[in-house]
Order: structure tokens, then sequence, then C-alpha cells
């Protein structure tokens, strides 16, 4: 899985991460990332082919209907906007801590 992160402005950070659970985005690990992203001041919104969502609304993560293998793109802007990108590619590293 191939991650990053890079910054664009002072306050603005985007990163990339792949899907790597079989089941793809579906509402558990959903759950997770909504619940990961929420706990930052930053917004944080992100996008998989041509859907540009909150990361912060369930509904909006799962339109996504991101399958295993899909590169999804974040970017988040506010004082803690790193630490956001960085916390949502290692909750996707960790498959979102769900075990099948």
């Amino acid at each position: 899985m191939v991650t990053r992160t890079v910054k664009k402005k002072s306050n603005q950070v985007k990163g990339k991460f792949v899907i790597g659970n079989d089941r793809g985005l579906h509402t558990r690990p959903s759950t997770e990332l909504v619940k990961c992203a929420s706990s930052f001041k930053s917004t944080v919104f992100l996008t998989y082919q041509k859907h540009f969502v909150n990361a912060k609304s369930l509904l909006g993560v799962l339109m996504l209907a991101a399958t295993k293998g899909s590169k999804i793109a974040i970017e988040a802007e506010g004082d803690d906007a790193e630490e956001a990108v960085k916390s949502i590619i290692a909750l996707a590293e960790n498959n979102f801590y769900i075990n099948y």
C-alpha cells in the first residue's frame, strides 16, 4: 500500500491511501474513518473518482462505494490537518481495524 502526505499550504495537507480490506469501504470501515476524521478540528475531505465528500459524514463516505484497491485522496485544512491525514492513512494501513 503506497501512502504519502504532501503539504500544499501552511495549514493544508494532502495525502493518499489504498483500500486494502477485501470488502472495500463498507459500513464498518467507513464508521471507523468518520470517527477518526471527526476527532480533528480540521476540515477533511476524501476524493475518489469524481466524488468529493466530507470525511466526517458517514453517508458521504459510504457514497464513495470504494472497493478493494481503490485509491482515495485526502485533503485536510486546519491547525491539525497534518495529524488528521496521517491518522487516516494509519487507519487505512491497519484495514480500519476490521478482521474478517
